[in-house]
């Protein structure tokens, strides 16, 4: 817990016992009600109306620093509160109007004789016109417009629950957050939907505030002329002078806080923008921050000042300042420009003395590497809030506990050879991926089912080829609420990584991960390693059946299984696609489970016998090579196959290739680079348990 979060709950204990805290709220709300039907002193009335303006003060200013809606969640509660507040104000106030306004302006206290007073001038027809534009601005301007913002929000935030739970899915699944961090997201989701729900709801509360403040004039004035003439024998003049001065500074003292918190309301619904910046910050930074608007809004100003007849030294000053305010921006805007353009042409380092080349020049290449243009450099800059580095730190680890081993580290460094918002990821040396991003800018991924078309900068998702939209932070929203997934720039290149990890986790297994692995099952099976490696298979077979098995997307986890394998075959055979195949039988439930995963029945494509027989044939003759198989045949196999997978795949179904142990190996390797989501198993890797649904079967040659 925070420092400071500790000094607040330690103050509160202090000044307010826990037990006592608990019952503030209800004491609250019963002393409220209770001033509607007790007879309050003027005193009394004076401190309510005070805390209630100091009250309306607090929540105005508290909603101005709020950058997120959710930092101020209770809001739709202090809402009605602070309503029903102003309406049992109203009641009591009423009361003693009506029963004492005949003695005096101060007969219901200091504070409403001061409004009826002071700020109208004791003006019967000026109070009126002042509190029915106030009305009028409170009702028909900005409790309206809040209570539609409200109300549109809710309407969207609802229907883009679904949009960000599959973004929070995304992102958990490729290791860029954790299951806790996932939690939280969602419950902030639900909070969201809550809040923006309960604030539809209560805007309606500060309506229903205006139109009673409306009525409640218009009663106590005609209650109080009826009082005044009638029961205390007081003529027309002199009871309007009484009783409607009295009525007028009432409605004003509960109509200037309820315009507070209404404009707060509108505040808090309406807030849109970065959530680390409050209104002030996000009003200079987006309004006062383009030079062409300050200097074109400072030239139209210093226009109308010069015309005779018109304010010209205020006209001036604020066109001066505008003016000022322009050239500031302009001089830092050619300063920030300047500083790449200075680094990329810099000149040379001067001439030193040439000495002997050694081993030290030889620099070694990185088995995994990262260069970033320099727009993107904030990115990878912790000091500047870049979240990169933590998401591929989150990555490797997943990738570690889902695949089996912990890749290289990656080598992040800039390049200003590359545009300034590309990227490319280097595999030893050899650019694998490549990519362009915008920071501060989000991408709307287009999944192939959205509800419409949103405006932006065509683009491209770079790990999985899907069409895109680079979109403003404004429109994030309205994106999720069209079925789009929405991204940031960061997490745009931490899953491109990802994806790049998995396809080459083959090449990433080298001789120091293999050895790695075989020291931790070490730790735990002494015996297992000692008697297998060196004595009966290298670290080099060991390698490059582990590779094998990660080039078919097979995890390789279950060490001891792969090694107990291992020793069982290797006297038998060295061949590294032989003790490949028989790892693969020993880990079939494993991999027919990350396949179809439960224990229902497993769908399947299979040859046909016509075709598996010319198959075999082919095996026996090119020795299992695919170039051994007729180019005709070949390219009906690819044909039939890759249009039988895309069928399964738009099933929502895994495709799998059912083949004989003999055809495996084959076909596997024939049919990886055209039909990649294809996953050819043999007979002898189906666990017993599970039994086999045929879906298609792959015709004859002639077919």
């Amino acid at each position: 817990m925070a420092a400071g979060e500790r000094a607040l709950i330690d103050w509160r204990t202090w000044f307010v016992p826990a037990k006592l805290r608990l019952l503030a709220a209800p004491v609250f709300i019963f002393a409220v009600l209770a001033m509607m039907v007790l007879p309050l002193p003027p005193f009394a009335l004076d401190l309510f109306f005070t805390f209630n303006i100091a009250m309306s003060v607090v929540v105005l200013l508290v909603a101005m620093y709020t950058v997120r809606p959710l930092d101020f969640s209770v809001f739709p509660t202090v809402l009605l509160v602070t309503t029903l507040l102003r309406l049992s104000l109203n009641v009591a106030s009423t009361r003693v109007v009506l029963l004492h306004g005949h003695t005096g302006p101060d007969a219901a206290g200091r504070v409403i004789e001061s409004f009826g007073h002071f700020l109208v001038g004791g003006n019967m027809a000026i109070g009126i016109v002042v509190f029915v534009i106030l009305v009028i601005i409170n009702f028909v301007v900005i409790t309206k417009g809040a209570g539609r913002i409200a109300e549109v929000s809710a309407r969207f935030t609802l229907d883009a629950m679904p949009g960000k739970q599959m973004a929070i899915d995304a992102d958990l699944n490729a290791g860029l957050i954790d299951e806790a961090e996932a939690r939280r997201r969602r419950k902030e989701i639900a909070q969201e939907a809550d809040f923006y729900g309960a604030m539809d709801g209560a805007s309606k509360f500060v309506r229903g505030d205006a139109v009673a403040g409306i009525l409640i004039l218009l009663i106590n004035i005609i209650g109080g002329l009826i009082v005044g003439v009638a029961g205390h024998g007081m003529d027309l003049s002199r009871a309007i002078d009484s009783y409607v001065i009295l009525t007028i500074g009432d409605g004003l003292v509960a109509q200037i806080p309820a315009l507070m918190v209404s404009i707060a309301s509108g505040m808090v619904v309406a807030r849109v923008g970065e959530e680390s910046m409050d209104l002030g910050d996000l009003m200079i930074q987006q309004v006062f921050t383009n030079p062409r608007v300050l200097a074109l809004s400072s030239g139209i100003l210093v226009l109308l000042g010069m015309i005779p007849g018109m304010p010209n030294f205020v006209f001036l000053l604020i066109g001066g300042g505008l003016g000022w305010l322009a050239w500031k921006r302009w001089a830092q805007e050619r300063e920030e420009t300047a500083a790449p353009a200075a680094a990329a042409a810099a000149p040379p380092p001067p001439k030193e003395e040439v000495v002997e080349a050694s081993w030290d020049d030889v620099q070694p290449v990185d088995v995994l590497g990262l260069e970033v243009g320099y727009r993107l450099i904030p990115l990878v800059d912790q000091s500047q809030g870049g979240e990169l580095l933590k998401r591929i730190r989150g990555l490797r680890k997943r990738f570690a506990q889902e695949v089996g081993f912990l890749p290289a580290p990656v080598h992040i460094r800039d390049n200003l050879e590359l545009r300034p918002n590309a990227y490319r990821i280097l595999l030893k040396g050899v650019e694998i991926g490549s990519g362009e991003v915008y920071p501060g800018q989000y991408l709307a991924i287009n999944p192939g089912q959205v509800l419409g078309t949103i405006e932006g900068r065509p683009g491209t998702d770079p790990a999985f080829g899907l069409p895109a939209q680079w979109i403003d932070a404004a429109l994030r929203e309205r994106a999720h609420a069209l079925g789009y997934t929405v991204v940031d720039a960061a997490t745009v290149i931490a899953t491109h990584l990802n994806q790049v990890l998995v396809e080459h986790a083959a090449e990433l297994l080298g001789r120091e991960e293999t050895q790695a692995l075989l020291d931790r099952i070490k730790k735990e099976s002494p015996k297992l390693v000692e008697d297998l490696v060196p004595t009966v298979v290298p670290v080099t077979t060991v390698q490059k059946v582990l590779q094998y098995l990660l080039e078919e997307g097979v995890a390789i986890r279950d060490m001891r299984t792969v090694l107990e394998t291992l020793a069982e075959w290797a006297p038998k055979t060295q061949d590294p696609i032989e003790l490949t195949s028989r790892v693969r039988e020993a880990l079939g439930r494993a991999i027919v489970q990350s396949l179809a995963p439960g224990s229902g029945k497993v769908p399947v494509l299979m040859l046909d016998p016509a075709l598996e027989r010319i198959l075999m044939q082919a095996v026996g003759a090119g020795g299992g090579k695919p170039g051994a198989i007729e180019p005709g045949l070949a390219d009906a196999l690819l044909r039939q196959t890759g249009a039988a997978a895309q069928r399964l795949e738009q099933q929502g179904q895994a495709p799998i290739l059912l083949v004989p142990p003999q055809l495996r190996w084959l076909l596997a390797r024939f049919l990886r680079r055209s039909v990649p989501s294809l996953r050819v198993i043999s007979t002898s890797e189906m666990p017993e348990e599970r039994s086999i649904e045929i879906v298609e079967m792959i015709g004859s040659p002639a077919g």
